[in-house]
């Protein structure tokens, strides 16, 4: 069995303020008033918050409109042939405000019976209009909400991004400083073999760290004269008077800012450095020899 709470929260009370019920749910409306009083409370409560919202927003009609209207109607009643009869033309009536009274179960005002449901039917359609005016700010807003939580969310995962390459970076970096300062650390495992310049570069200098066991070779530059434009230093090992292509050197290593490790060499006595076109030569070109040294 129903109580009064589960009937007020139905929504059948709003639908019956709004004149959207049959007679059969109007009536049962009506019954369920007389039995509780916090229905007839709440409905008398609805019904007077309708009216005042329709008063509040109704609209004055421009001067002539009703004249125009009646005399659009009539005309229109002449043309089919159907007689009118002459009536004064009544003053418009204020919309009634609808009442369930105990005494009577029905709607109290009889005045303009026809115009309360428009009245009705005209604030749920205002009422509805100002729900979906809401309903787009509130999407408006949360669009642009979101918009600006995903332009944030992509700067963080790119400076995130930065933050992860950079950490890479000097991890190589402490990497490979850490095995440098092991070769330099281990003078029995590492014979180090100074490379002198010639005399066409007597101020260049460099040396290299040369492991027999392990065939490892690391070049450290202290000093090497600007290379041409398409130009690059390749390091050589010399074994049994052969020479044997040992590498060729970074920039990063050129500029002596870095020890660079270069290609295994199996065997050597003597290592030299020259100047050959980018990317290396099979053989040396013995006139731009810039270093030299012996084991």
């Amino acid at each position: 069995m129903e109580n009064y709470q589960e009937i007020i929260e139905s929504g059948r009370l709003e639908q019956y303020a709004l004149g959207e019920l049959d007679p059969a749910a109007q009536a049962e409306v009506e019954a369920l008033a007389r039995r509780y009083p916090e229905v007839r409370q709440e409905l008398d409560d609805l019904l007077a918050g309708l009216g005042v919202y329709a008063q509040a927003h109704a609209l004055t009609p421009p001067a002539g409109m009703r004249e125009r209207v009646l005399g659009r109607v009539l005309a229109d009643i002449k043309q089919t042939g159907a007689p009118v009869a002459a009536a004064p033309v009544a003053p418009t009536a204020e919309v009634p405000t609808m009442r369930v009274s105990a005494s009577n179960p029905h709607v109290a005002s009889t005045a303009a019976p026809v115009a309360a449901p428009a009245v009705r039917r005209n604030g749920w359609a205002i009422a509805a209009s100002v729900a979906l005016l809401l309903s787009l700010l509130g999407n408006a807003i949360l669009y642009t909400n979101w918009q600006k939580t995903s332009n944030e969310l992509t700067v963080a995962l790119n400076e995130q991004t930065r933050f992860a390459n950079a950490t890479q970076v000097m991890e190589r970096r402490l990497g490979s400083t850490q095995e440098q300062l092991h070769i330099l650390r281990s003078p029995n495992e590492y014979k180090m073999v100074a490379l002198a310049g010639t005399p066409a570069h007597p101020t260049a200098q460099a040396r290299v760290l040369y492991n027999k066991v392990s065939h490892r070779v690391y070049l450290d530059v202290a000093q090497l004269p600007p290379l041409p434009a398409g130009k690059q230093y390749q390091l050589w090992a010399l074994d049994q008077g052969k020479p044997v292509d040992a590498g060729v050197l970074t920039a990063a290593t050129t500029a002596g800012e870095d020890m660079q490790q270069m290609k295994d060499i199996a065997s050597a006595q003597a290592f030299a450095m020259t100047v050959e076109p980018t990317g290396g030569s099979a053989g040396p070109t013995l006139n731009t020899m810039t270093v030299i040294g012996n084991i």
